[in-house]
This record gives structure tokens, sequence and C-alpha cells, in this order.
């Protein structure tokens, strides 16, 4: 897939000092790219935007993301953060949401690329249970995956255009996109 914008380029990846866990890195930059551009795609007067009542907000929905990560890679993977007061950015847009996801991102890079698999695979706590890094890794990407699709629905009930996460959507495609859409192209090879 070819993306009309790209936050965090292939060229700026670090390679993991183990390369079995070079997908993890690689991973995180894609689920993050894709936040980014779905970010992008609102405008701050979306920002107070809810489709109901007991919804989050656009806003809310940002703040929330970098405070949580900030909370997940600091509290239970160990990674440097800054403290919690300092990680939204002063004034909330859209613009300055997504730079600052991008910033924290780029700055959790090296220090992933750096760890071996002692360290990945080490129990640790996580809220009220014990787990490994590696599942806390996961968890905090499926995490992430679920706000993304909170704001993709908020952009189709807005009427935006939907950008393209895993392949085509019904706003963007591409020559060579072949969703699955039908028994005959689950069953290709």
């Amino acid at each position: 897939m070819n993306y009309p914008w790209i936050a965090i380029p292939e060229s700026s990846i670090p390679r993991a000092v183990n390369p079995i866990f070079q997908h993890l890195i690689d991973t995180y930059v894609s689920e993050s790219n894709k936040v980014a551009s779905t970010w992008k795609q609102f405008t701050d007067a979306d920002l107070e935007y809810k489709p109901h009542v007991r919804s989050s907000s656009v806003g809310q929905i940002l703040s929330h993301q970098l405070l949580s990560e900030r909370r997940f890679f600091g509290e239970f993977l160990g990674t440097p953060e800054p403290a919690p007061d300092q990680v939204l950015p002063a004034a909330l847009t859209i613009d300055s949401a997504t730079n600052r996801f991008v910033e924290l991102v780029v700055a959790r890079l090296g220090f992933f690329a750096r760890q071996q698999e002692s360290w990945w695979m080490e129990i640790v706590p996580f809220f009220d249970v014990q787990r490994q890094r590696i599942w806390v890794f996961w968890r905090r990407v499926l995490h992430t995956a679920h706000h993304r699709t909170q704001l993709t629905v908020f952009l189709r009930l807005l009427g935006r255009d939907v950008p393209a996460t895993y392949g085509p959507t019904a706003d963007v495609s591409w020559t060579g996109a072949d969703p699955t859409n039908s028994a005959a192209a689950a069953g290709r090879r």
C-alpha cells in the first residue's frame, strides 16, 4: 500500500538487536502511522464531536491515547517517558496531538530496538495481574487499534473519507488492491 502521508518513514525504523523482535518495532510503527493518518482526517472543529452522549469526544480519545500509551509503556514496560503532566500538548489541536503522538512513538523506538529476549519475556505487573512484557506490548498495540477504529467510525458518521489501514476502503483504493469481499476472493491462493 502507498499512503499519501507517512509520519514515520521506514528509513527511520531502528533495527532490533535481536532480529526475532524486529516485527514488534515494525508493527508498532505501522500501526502508529495508521493512527496518525486517521487523526489527520479530523479538523479542530471536530474535537468536541461525539456520536452519542455516552461516547467520548474526538479530543477525549486523542488525549486518552496519548496518556494511556504513556502509562502502558512507562508503568508496565519501563520505557523512559515524560512526566504524565508533560504528555499532552499545551493546546489540544489535531496537529498538536498528532505531532505529540508521533514524537512519543519515535522516542520509544530505540529503546525497544535495544531489548533482548529476556527483557521481552520477563513477567511484569499489569494492572491487577502479571504478564510477559511482550504480551503487554501487543495488548497496547491492540488497544491503539481499538481507538483508531472508534475514530474511523466517527469519520464515517461525519461524512469524511476513511483512510486505508490494512487494505482499501470505500474511499481509498489503488491498482492491485484485492479486497476479500466474496467467497471466491477468500479462496484465492
